[in-house]
């Protein structure tokens, strides 16, 4: 869009680079070797000139969502979660017993939010740190029915909305407004966003139509509401977008979608999300999984 460059994290099983440190550069006889992080989902927050890593774990989804850091936002370490273990969330200190998944984390009158899924169920927990622990003192879900993916949008006005995704005849994003505790939404204000429509999005030729990982953008006046097509275990996993005037739409496809059309050489580029690099900029990173590196700008 103009000169903002955006950053487009692509999941399934994500391979990027990182750099640990070994037990000879821990030792200052060696440097540090570039190692794979495997994570699917990934979401990177940028706070106070550090960035944190955050999503579901390629290994071990079962026992809490994992968090790395970086300087420059290529090469990582971690992971350096404090709640055990590397663990920015660790099982038995928040809601859920398994596939914890999708985590975004947002800085927010001096507590980190970390919005994620566990037992396909979406769940909310606070830290004073975006290393974690983050927990909950009342650990519970959002809601009893089913549902994944959270991603926040706040406004210019400062009002807040929560994207999700419900099990209602196949996988449909809703939308609401959050209510000004951030653990909670108006309930009211639940309206349908984005569902299965356009026949890209349903060629992986599963019965079960998927519209997933909702991610917003808002550009002169004007909302984008990014999100993810087919089945994630598909080549066909890609992003597309839609525009409205609105926060919660109605909101209009752009009918040149998919708009990371898959390759040979780049193939399920699903669940992306935006890191904000400074007020007017935001980058872009693809996964090394595919063996190819390039910007994405729109």
């Amino acid at each position: 869009m103009n000169k903002q460059t955006m950053v487009l994290y692509a999941s399934l099983l994500v391979l990027m680079t990182m750099c640990t440190k070994s037990k000879e550069a821990q030792s200052g006889t060696g440097t540090p070797s570039p190692q794979p992080v495997s994570l699917a989902d990934p979401f990177v927050l940028k706070h106070e000139g550090m960035y944190y890593l955050y999503g579901t774990s390629g290994s071990n989804p079962d026992e809490g969502i994992p968090v790395y850091k970086s300087t420059d936002g290529k090469n990582w370490e971690g992971p350096v979660g404090k709640a055990g273990n590397g663990w920015a969330l660790a099982k038995g200190q928040s809601y859920g017993t398994a596939g914890f998944w999708a985590p975004e984390v947002f800085y927010r009158n001096n507590t980190f939010y970390m919005f994620y899924t566990a037992n396909e169920h979406i769940a909310v927990a606070t830290s004073d740190s975006p290393l974690g622990p983050f927990k909950q003192s009342d650990q519970q879900a959002l809601h009893t029915e089913k549902e994944i993916d959270p991603h926040v949008f706040v406004d210019d006005n400062g009002k807040s909305y929560l994207y999700f995704v419900r099990f209602d005849n196949g996988n449909r994003i809703f939308g609401a407004e959050l209510n000004d505790d951030w653990k909670s939404i108006k309930e009211n204000t639940i309206v349908p966003c984005i569902s299965q429509s356009q026949e890209w999005e349903i060629v992986s030729g599963a019965q079960w139509p998927v519209t997933e990982a909702p991610a917003m953008l808002k550009h002169k006046n004007l909302y984008y509401l990014f999100y993810t097509g087919n089945d994630f275990r598909s080549p066909a996993y890609n992003v597309g977008y839609a525009v409205s005037a609105s926060p919660l739409g109605p909101f209009t496809k752009y009918a040149a979608n998919p708009i990371i059309p898959k390759t040979d050489n780049i193939q399920g580029t699903g669940h992306n999300a935006f890191v904000i690099i400074m007020p007017t900029t935001a980058h872009s990173m693809w996964p090394r999984a595919v063996r190819y590196s390039a910007p994405a700008s729109l």
